[in-house]
């Protein structure tokens, strides 16, 4: 059975970098006969940036994700560092759901100035972690992103390894997929 993989692009911002890596991570997790990829533009998606009451209807384009994201077995959330954190659109995005991050592997893939997206990721494997989803360890982080990339914004230069650290990310995303997807079925999980 495929391990369904949701690639979330974290960013919104006008001009972003994160359609460009989320399309080379998917195209890295492409290379998976047991992966079926399916790609979340937080841009596209269209979500409120203000959470409603609990009595209150769900959004509809609420609403309409919320099927996508449950029937995930892990997620790989690309996001930029900002300011040192990840993006407030990435955050209510994240808010906006609860039970289908429940017992789910998530990567980390980041970009950003020096730090290659490592402040934000600290600060996500915290929020993940809240929402009892499971951090894989390894991350994929790009520092000085613009860099990489030649000139034809092709990705990414010869020699960067990064198509090995996708690779490494993925084998052990999979892997916990896998495992958490068994658990879950023989035992549901409860928060």
């Amino acid at each position: 059975m495929k391990v369904r993989l949701v690639v979330i692009v974290g960013s919104t911002r006008t001009g972003r970098f994160g359609p460009t890596v989320a399309d080379w991570f998917a195209q890295q997790a492409a290379k998976w006969a047991d992966l079926d990829v399916d790609v979340i533009d937080l841009a596209t998606a269209d979500l409120p940036p203000t959470l409603t009451g609990t009595d209150e209807p769900t959004p509809a384009t609420v609403a309409v994700l919320a099927p996508r994201l449950a029937a995930a077995d892990a997620f790989a959330v690309v996001t930029p560092e900002y300011n040192c954190s990840f993006p407030a659109p990435l955050k209510t995005a994240l808010d906006w759901y609860y039970d289908e991050w429940h017992a789910k592997p998530v990567a980390l893939v980041a970009y950003g100035r020096e730090s290659g997206g490592l402040h934000a990721v600290a600060q996500l494997r915290q929020v993940f972690t809240e929402l009892h989803a499971v951090t894989i360890r390894n991350t994929v982080t790009l520092p000085c992103y613009w860099k990489q990339f030649a000139a034809d914004g092709s990705w990414p230069r010869p020699g960067s390894g990064y198509d090995a650290a996708a690779k490494l990310l993925l084998d052990q995303l999979v892997w916990w997929a896998q495992a958490l997807r068994d658990a879950r079925t023989k035992h549901p999980y409860q928060a």
